[in-house]
């Protein structure tokens, strides 16, 4: 293949096996807490005096925050982002939310309109609605309510993100959760950022706080003083958020565990080069961010690596876009479409994008992705953007079980039973068999003698 500047992996499936590879990759960019830089690790000598794993730093924070409450919460703020905030500083005033929205760019908000709208109507559309069953003499009903309580989290470290707040906030919102606390690190790009404070403004959120990471997590999932617990944590972060959402799950509901942004593009000689460049370094800006080529034509897949090659000379985020295709990507040369469309099913990749003639017929041949892109021109961008579903997906194989984020996902579920005499007749010789066969007497009497009682009146 060309494009040799590149050091990216090359995998040919008729001579090695892609499984190895494609294993390796996953290991290195899921969060289980191995994958820190050494910045981060020399940060975490600074802040605890010692040289903790992200594991044992996030275990510190959260039981340090669930027993010290607010204090804790300020003061790992000030020894991790530098960041000097009281508790009524670390929320962003209504006054603030305000002067943001009044000083926004109006093509800038029309946009969060237009783009609000797409996905609330798509949201809406695919949002559970109660169901009834009719029975003899009864009824059953699955019944759905709101969560009370969300907290999003979104993040600001390299880059300001007000499209992760139209993503997990119009989805609960047209759940009909009522109360949405938004976090972002006290940063430009966080929760200081003019942008993200205008997007809450537009709508309607007003708890905005100036949290990051794990201590984050840890307020919303315990609650604080000044910042009620809530019920659900959604929305995407660094490593230590994921370890942290996934510390607090049980103590609140969580969406994911997510790891870096991952891609697949399928590819054949019907495919624009200079397209699947794009495709392929729009991940890989998210430094770390993986991203796997897979076609079965060689011809193809030169191609779009000579493409990717001179792409990365002229792009702002070139180098580190370079920097993760060496170091998470993969170039795989499978032997025919079936090859191709049972390596990405084993992938289970966050994003997939089937840029082929056949895109909808491959499609129906893989299970497990958290969105699929079908075409040369629907670009991940759209989902990550505008098009409607959230751009909150499940990443590092777990699509294998996971969905992306909805409406759904802000819902509890119960169910109803209502029998009268003539049902619970019905029902009660199965209820006695299986109840007997358990040695649960009193489940069984509980229907006998309702039964008894009525025989008896009769």
């Amino acid at each position: 293949m060309s494009g040799e500047n590149l050091q990216i992996q090359r995998i040919d499936t008729s001579r090695h096996s892609a499984r190895r590879g494609i294993a390796e990759l996953r290991r290195r960019l899921s969060p289980q807490g191995d994958v820190v830089s050494e910045a981060s690790r020399q940060r975490t000598i600074e802040v605890f005096g010692e040289a903790l794993s992200p594991v044992e730093v996030v275990d510190r924070i959260c039981r340090d925050v669930r027993v010290q409450g607010l204090d804790a919460v300020l003061d790992y703020t000030r020894r991790i982002d530098g960041a000097e905030l009281t508790a009524e500083s670390i929320r962003a005033s209504e006054a603030e939310l305000r002067k943001a929205y009044e000083a926004a760019d109006p093509e800038f908000l029309r946009s969060i309109r237009r783009v609000r709208e797409n996905i609330a109507e798509f949201q809406d559309a695919i949002l559970h609605r109660d169901t009834r069953v009719d029975r003899h003499d009864g009824y059953l009903v699955q019944r759905y309510r709101p969560l009370r309580r969300a907290g999003l989290c979104v993040p600001g470290g390299a880059a300001a993100y007000p499209s992760t707040v139209l993503m997990t906030a119009v989805p609960a919102q047209m759940a009909g959760v009522k109360e949405l606390a938004v976090v972002a690190p006290p940063t430009p790009f966080g929760a200081y950022n003019p942008d993200i404070l205008a997007v809450c403004h537009e709508l309607g959120i007003t708890e905005v706080y100036r949290l990051g990471g794990a201590q984050a997590v840890a307020a919303l999932a315990f609650g604080v003083e000044g910042i009620p617990q809530v019920d659900k944590i959604v929305g995407p972060g660094n490593l230590f958020v994921a370890l942290a959402k996934k510390h607090v799950y049980g103590e609140v509901h969580i969406d994911s565990l997510a790891g870096p942004s991952e891609v697949v593009v399928i590819v054949d000689r019907s495919t624009e080069p200079e397209f699947t460049a794009a495709d392929l370094i729009a991940q890989a800006e998210h430094a770390p961010g993986a991203s796997v080529l897979i076609g079965w034509e060689a011809e193809g897949l030169d191609a779009a690596v000579a493409a990717l090659e001179q792409m990365l000379g002229r792009l702002e985020r070139g180098d580190l876009a370079r920097q993760s295709l060496e170091e998470f990507g993969a170039v795989i040369l499978a032997r025919d479409a079936e090859e191709a469309c049972a390596l990405t099913d084993e992938i289970a990749p966050e994003h997939l994008h089937i840029a082929t003639e056949d895109a909808d017929v491959l499609a129906e041949k893989i299970s497990s992705a958290g969105a699929m892109f079908l075409g040369n021109y629907t670009p991940v961008a759209l989902g990550d953007y505008a098009a409607g579903p959230s751009h909150v997906l499940p990443t590092s194989g777990t699509a294998r079980f996971a969905s992306g984020l909805s409406a759904n996902d802000f819902l509890r579920a119960n169910s109803i039973i209502h029998f009268g005499l003539e049902g619970l007749q019905s029902l009660a010789r199965d209820v006695r068999v299986l109840a007997t066969k358990e040695g649960l007497t009193a489940h069984r009497e509980s229907v006998d003698l309702r039964l008894s009682r009525t025989a008896q009146t009769s």
